[in-house]
């Protein structure tokens, strides 16, 4: 693979030198606009060089992008085409009135010529309109005054032709179709270079100081001739665009490699977790079970969700999982995590599909959606479940976290708590759903390592970011609650730039400054009791987002919290003056929630 890259870059710098000699070329063939003629020898641009072409050929684009050829005392004129074998260009005047430079039209000037017959025309200025035939017709365009003008061959018998108020005007020889149509051919006898160009050769001027330029055909090259840039030009480009292709080949191959071998990895875990066995079905299955993903639930991080109902009339959400994302560990997460836990406060999965490169996972429907729907609602519907209620849902969240830390066979990380993440079902019962991003570790062991942060912005703890603040462990799952807590407290996102009070943009720092001066808070309060609760809750939340993993509590203190009495609190130290500072740079209290922890590696 390397030295295919050495070789690649190596022709490609050679293909851009070679590339470069060509534009070097200052009289290479351009033309003004992409459909407009191509002008080369004996033609150039005004911006070209002089030896480039001959004097009287020189050309110029418009702004509208049209060819122009500028006559001695005749004009401008568009050019429409000009054929270089037969020495032939076509043109017509911008204004389509050719007829009203008839006056001043001359071509001795130039090295043009009319290409077609010579005829004599008489030109009469009529000052009321006159009946047109065959040989007496109209200008198109008037130049003379108001009055119409009219043409006619010199040579034709003009008796039958009422020529009452004309007078003539001029005469003048012009070609026989000149005054039928708009565009006219002219054509030039030097320089001779249609002999060449009809063999489909190059014409070129020779340079030379001679006012009478010399040219020269350049033959293609004959057999046993050395290799011109053109030649060598195509001969790397298709270098290139082989190498090119064996690139993608392998990319492709490669890719297939990786599949393959993450296929490879689901069906053997899936051979290991067969005796644990949630139900496996086909993909056809699937399709049949959502309907053919008829009603859709919403989009996730790896995946889409569908409503679904099986054959026994359970409705269940169906999470098809994205086979381009990832590498197959959101399911191998999703079925090793879920798939072993029976808890009242965590989803349930039903079921799962591994067919090919095709991956779902079947879990229990849970028809009040998620958590986000009612705290951050635009209408206040988290009003309608009341203080009690939001009490209650916190204290089931809290369970299934402390189960899913203590009350397994392996401690599980979640590492990706949030309001999105956390499911209600009829009851408004919560469950703790999404294990993509999900973590093992032996209980008797602590930590984890990572190499990189995993959750969702707002919500990931300060020590996944820097090693600074602790080792990553279960308690950032703890700051996670935490956040989501008090984001249920505030009805809004804990970070808000559309607040109108800045002081309130960052909403944890807010409620604590409030708390800690016993402020009153005021958020949606209309009961006595609600006051407790919403004061509970708060300080819960505050604690758990201590800046230090180690000053945070476990889930099961938190769950002692959260069903104990609010005056049994204390308020936290303020986890906003750690901020952006070092463990050693802050003072530590005498005591800690938590043992000293030592860091292991995670449990693949």
């Amino acid at each position: 693979m390397g030295i295919s890259l050495f070789f690649f870059f190596l022709f490609m710098r050679l293909f851009a030198e070679i590339n470069g000699g060509s534009q070097d070329d200052e009289c290479k063939a351009s033309r003004c606009s992409h459909h407009g003629p191509v002008i080369r020898f004996p033609f150039r641009l005004k911006h070209q060089p002089e030896h480039c072409g001959c004097p009287e050929f020189e050309l110029s684009c418009s702004e509208e992008n049209r060819t122009i050829l500028e006559l001695p005392s005749s004009g401008k004129l568009w050019v429409e085409e000009i054929n270089y074998a037969s020495q032939e260009i076509v043109v017509h005047y911008s204004d389509d009135c050719l007829q009203r430079q008839t006056p001043n039209f001359n071509l001795s000037a130039s090295p043009f010529q009319f290409t077609n017959v010579y005829r004599n025309f008489s030109f009469f200025n009529c000052s009321e309109s006159k009946e047109e035939s065959f040989v007496f017709r109209s200008i198109p365009c008037s130049f003379l005054s108001s009055n119409p003008v009219y043409v006619a061959p010199s040579y034709y018998a003009l008796a039958g032709v009422n020529l009452s108020s004309c007078r003539k005007i001029f005469n003048a020889t012009l070609p026989q179709n000149y005054i039928y149509e708009w565009d006219f051919s002219m054509n030039w006898s030097k320089p001779m270079c249609g002999n060449c160009e009809a063999k489909g050769n190059k014409c070129q001027r020779k340079k030379n100081n001679s006012t009478e330029p010399e040219i020269k055909c350049i033959d293609k090259p004959a057999k046993g001739a050395p290799i011109d840039k053109v030649v060598l030009t195509e001969v790397i480009l298709g270098f290139l665009h082989f190498t090119f292709g064996i690139f993608i080949i392998f990319i492709v191959y490669r890719s297939n490699k990786l599949k393959r071998e993450h296929r490879i990895n689901i069906q053997k875990f899936l051979e290991d977790y067969r005796a644990l066995k949630p139900s496996r079905y086909s993909y056809a299955d699937i399709k049949k079970i959502t309907n053919n993903f008829k009603d859709k639930l919403g989009q996730g991080g790896y995946g889409t969700v569908y409503k679904g109902k099986l054959s026994n009339e359970i409705f269940v959400a169906v999470k098809i999982l994205d086979d381009f994302k990832g590498n197959g560990e959101e399911f191998i997460n999703e079925v090793r995590t879920m798939g072993t836990i029976h808890h009242v406060n965590v989803v349930r999965l039903l079921g799962f599909c591994a067919d090919g490169y095709k991956q779902a996972l079947i879990c229990e429907f849970l028809p009040n959606e998620s958590l986000d729907k009612f705290i951050f609602s635009a209408f206040g519907n988290n009003y309608s479940l009341g203080w009690h209620k939001l009490q209650d849902i916190a204290i089931g969240i809290a369970k299934g976290i402390e189960y899913l830390h203590q009350g397994c066979d392996q401690r599980i990380l979640h590492l990706d708590i949030k309001p999105h993440n956390i499911l209600l079902d009829h009851n408004f019962n919560p469950k703790i759903s999404d294990f993509g991003l999900a973590k093992l570790c032996s209980k008797e062991q602590s930590l984890v390592s990572m190499t990189a942060a995993r959750g969702t912005m707002g919500y990931i703890a300060p020590e996944m970011f820097s090693r600074n603040y602790g080792n990553v462990s279960y308690k950032a799952d703890v700051y996670s609650f935490g956040m989501l807590l008090i984001e249920m407290v505030g009805g809004r996102k804990n970070i808000d730039a559309t607040v109108e009070n800045t002081s309130q943009a960052y909403f944890p720092e807010w409620l604590y400054n409030h708390l800690d001066q016993e402020q009153e808070v005021h958020i949606r309060i209309e009961e006595e009791s609600d006051i407790k609760i919403a004061k509970k809750l708060s300080i819960i939340g505050l604690w758990c987002i201590q800046w230090y993993p180690i000053d945070r509590p476990s889930m099961k203190i938190v769950v002692g919290m959260l069903e104990g009495e609010e005056g049994n609190l204390v308020m936290p130290p303020n986890p906003f003056t750690s901020m952006g500072q070092t463990r050693t740079s802050v003072r530590r209290r005498k005591t800690s929630i938590q043992p000293k922890l030592t860091a292991i590696s995670e449990i693949e």
